[in-house]
């Protein structure tokens, strides 16, 4: 499981990279795409589509979002960020694809127990705000350059703490969902020929789906219709307790773990994706995904590490086009998939939640404990899984300046320069 990286960027100065020219145009684009890029493309999709998606769910509903609201956010993750990704992708001729960020999303839940939605959404705009002016800037390597990777981490192990506990409780409340749903994704990790084929979240997935219908127990009334998206446009409240707890946080998980994530998925794959490009268009997905409740855009690790696992490098933008398209496709018929998700047993997404959280877990534990500022990333972590809010501002918040106390106290050697990665 690789670490989380700190972001290799460029320095302050930098401004936004220039896209190569001419851009492709349709015969070309069309030429360069096939089954190779289709197979990539829509694997990517269906893995965004069915752990991540379960994990808005889980979150939203938890939080007392009613349906609409749920429909509307999901429509904002995929369709504005299956625009950007095509456009992007198409532009610069790279796989960049843009979705949302899954910390943050998990960061939201604990906020909606003691935020009102509006709230919530007021720290979406200025979180957009905020990677906006970092991005045109350049500013956010010098931004981020002081808070350590690990104390980062240990805040975000103690969020998604809850994501694996739920899949044990899923376990034990309903075996016969979760127990073929988590035997069918070992199965699938643990034979790579096979996992290649058919990716362990999705065979999860369809097993899951498959015994919830024999067992008869989806609600067959949301099946029976097709809904199209109708995006719900609420004004934001401005509360400086929900701005404390979840601007920052927020704007951590996109720049240093989400977009770290895949701008060193993408450089390791060969790929030269714009970072200061990039940033900006997060910042623009966010501002626009924030009108319709959804939370931030980032650049995706995991998806795009799926778009470039096969074929020819100058043609695995074809891959990220596609993946867009069909997310485009799902943000349009968001309220029709959202029905389905919600008709399903609650372990189900419980279950399917905590798998897809299982490998980003270990990496966020690998990072915060296999280095330095293990101390400070220790008080982090345990700050934030006790969940008490201080002054209505989430634990979330005082876990990550608890632990930055804590290791400018204690671990001060670890803040020399060493040449690498915090």
């Amino acid at each position: 499981m690789p670490r989380f990286p700190t972001l290799p960027v460029p320095g302050p100065s930098a401004r936004l990279e220039p896209a190569p020219v001419p851009a492709p145009g349709w015969r070309q684009l069309l030429a360069d795409f096939g089954p190779v890029y289709a197979a990539s493309g829509f694997t990517g999709f269906l893995f965004a589509a069915s752990g991540p998606t379960a994990i808005i769910l889980s979150v939203g509903t938890r939080g007392g979002l009613s349906p609409a609201e749920l429909a509307s956010w999901i429509f904002g993750v995929f369709f504005v960020n299956g625009v950007i990704t095509v456009a992007m992708s198409w532009r610069y001729r790279e796989p960049l694809c843009v979705l949302w960020t899954i910390p943050g999303t998990v960061l939201v839940g604990p906020a909606l127990e003691h935020q009102s939605f509006p709230e919530v959404i007021g720290a979406f705009y200025a979180t957009a705000v905020l990677i906006l002016v970092l991005g045109a800037s350049g500013w956010v390597k010098r931004a981020m350059a002081h808070v350590p990777m690990p104390v980062v981490m240990g805040m975000v192990a103690g969020v998604f703490l809850r994501f694996g506990l739920d899949l044990v409780h899923a376990l034990h409340a309903d075996a016969a969902i979760a127990v073929p749903m988590l035997l069918a994704f070992l199965a699938l990790s643990a034979w790579p020929a096979a996992g290649r084929r058919l990716p362990p979240l999705i065979g999860a997935l369809l097993v899951g789906a498959a015994a919830a219908l024999l067992l008869g127990r989806f609600s067959g009334a949301a099946f029976g219709t097709i809904g199209f998206a109708r995006p719900v446009i609420q004004a934001p409240a401005w509360s400086f307790a929900a701005m404390v707890e979840l601007v920052v946080p927020l704007a951590i998980t996109v720049l240093v773990v989400q977009n770290g994530q895949g701008f060193a998925v993408l450089r390791a794959g060969g790929h030269r994706p714009p970072f200061n490009a990039v940033t900006v268009a997060c910042g623009i997905g966010s501002l626009l995904a924030a009108t319709v409740g959804a939370v931030s855009s980032c650049l995706t690790g995991p998806t795009n590490a799926l778009l470039i696992a096969s074929g020819e490098r100058r043609r695995h933008y074809t891959a990220a086009v596609f993946t867009g398209l069909l997310a485009i496709g799902f943000g349009l018929l968001a309220p029709t998939f959202t029905g389905w998700m919600l008709a399903a047993p609650r372990e189900f997404i419980m279950a399917l939640g905590g798998l897809a959280m299982l490998r980003v877990l270990q990496g966020a534990f690998i990072t915060s404990f296999g280095g330095r500022f293990t101390l400070g990333a220790l008080v982090s972590f345990l700050v934030t899984v006790a969940d008490h809010p201080v002054l209505n501002i989430g634990a979330a918040f005082w876990g990550l300046l608890a632990g930055l106390l804590v290791s400018r106290l204690l671990e001060k050697a670890d803040f020399a320069p060493t040449g690498g990665t915090n």
